[in-house]
């Protein structure tokens, strides 16, 4: 190991994943095989706001002291580096709230399908996307509930608590629908329900299984390790024909209070990584300790310690195939036809269009929509950071192989 090992026990430093990574990352690459995302990923996170990325240093006009400012990685499995990217899309999302009910749809997959997920999460999860999407749309187009297209945003979330494998994704629906027409708002006939569960699970059920059955049958699934049993057609149908007979776990949520309960919603869950820095408590003697909720016991915290070989596994589960997109819209929020039927929405609803703001660099926006100026010297509190000097990387992350040193 080539880190201390003892950070988070009254050090004055607050514990990162970095930390983690920069002590097991080459002992573990050695005996584990990962994905190219998953050796970017801990790349990234280990030269994340350090001299590897290069920075620049600023000096304040009112105190004249100096401060070195690394630049960071943007990965977007990286703890220390969603805020801005969380404030920006959901400033944009915001623009697009209309003024009726939303509701927060979860849909989940059996744990059965956790390993297969694991050698073909491009395939399993995109399926996932679909078959809750097209669920709820379903739902949405019969005239027996509404008539019409329903707006919907979904996020995939990989993980629960203790970091192990929990694939659903959490939908914020309209509460209500645009006509096929274009000339009709449909507001559900209730403002505390939205679809049956009951039947939503089914037919999620049905869609995202008779999906996996054509994967299979298509040869799109990579079946090795552990699922290679399932290359046999009667191991696969063996395997599938308990999940028919599951109860699928579909959850709908009383609708939002507010729009801006909505916002805060997005903005909770959209750029969330599997785990947080502050959630890790202690790393010592080769073992990471992290807090927890206990769903089972009302959610009350606790504290799991667990090897650090095991907790980088845990964490590698959930780094996303590059390319696959983890926030997605569906319906009249759908990319291609979005600005069109949101304006057909706003004239049905009486909703004036919104103002398009002009460009803002980073720190006006942190300014306007958290208070928080990031230019104020951190010293002084009362002038403003001037950049002075450019700090080149110490080495070219992106065209160097992986390597945990600096050369």
């Amino acid at each position: 190991m080539c880190a201390r090992t003892d950070i988070g026990h009254g050090t004055g430093r607050q514990l990162e994943v970095a930390d983690i990574f920069r002590a097991h990352d080459e002992a573990y690459r050695q005996t584990h095989h990962l994905s190219g995302g998953q050796r970017r990923a801990m790349r990234d996170i280990i030269a994340c706001r350090t001299a590897l990325l290069g920075g620049h240093i600023t000096r304040c006009d009112y105190c004249g002291v100096q401060e070195v400012r690394y630049h960071s990685c943007r990965n977007r499995h990286c703890p220390k580096c969603q805020t801005l990217a969380k404030v920006k899309w959901v400033e944009a999302r915001q623009q697009e709230l209309l003024p009726v009910p939303y509701f927060h749809c979860v849909f989940t997959l059996p744990h059965r399908l956790n390993t297969l997920a694991q050698g073909n999460p491009r395939e399993l999860y995109g399926l996932l996307f679909q078959s809750a999407s097209q669920t709820l749309q379903t739902f949405g187009r019969d005239t027996k509930w509404l008539g019409g297209e329903l707006g919907i945003t979904m996020v995939l979330h990989t993980w629960n608590q203790v970091l192990e494998h929990h694939i659903h994704v959490h939908c914020v629906v309209t509460g209500g629908a645009l006509s096929p027409e274009q000339d009709r708002w449909m507001a559900t006939k209730r403002r505390d329900f939205l679809f049956p569960v009951k039947a939503l699970s089914k037919v999620f059920r049905s869609k995202y299984l008779k999906g996996l059955e054509r994967a299979y049958a298509q040869g799109q699934l990579q079946l090795a390790g552990q699922t290679a049993p399932l290359n046999n057609v009667e191991t696969f149908q063996r395997f599938v024909k308990p999940l028919w007979k599951q109860k699928w776990v579909v959850y709908a949520k009383p609708p939002f209070g507010s729009a801006q309960k909505v916002v805060d919603y997005l903005g909770r869950y959209t750029h969330r990584v599997a785990i947080s820095n502050n959630r890790l408590v202690a790393f010592q003697d080769g073992q990471v300790s992290f807090k927890w909720r206990d769903s089972r016991r009302g959610n009350k915290l606790d504290i799991l310690t667990v090897e650090a070989e095991d907790f980088i596994r845990r964490f590698l589960l959930h780094v996303l195939p590059r390319g696959l997109m983890r926030i997605r819209h569906y319906g009249i929020l759908g990319n291609r036809c979005r600005k069109a039927q949101l304006s057909a929405c706003r004239v049905l609803l009486d909703q004036p269009e919104p103002i398009p703001r002009p460009p803002e660099s980073a720190a006006e926006l942190m300014r306007r929509l958290k208070g928080i100026d990031i230019d104020r010297c951190p010293h002084c509190q009362k002038g403003h950071l001037e950049m002075i000097m450019t700090i080149h990387p110490l080495w070219q992350i992106d065209l160097m192989p992986y390597e945990t040193q600096p050369p």
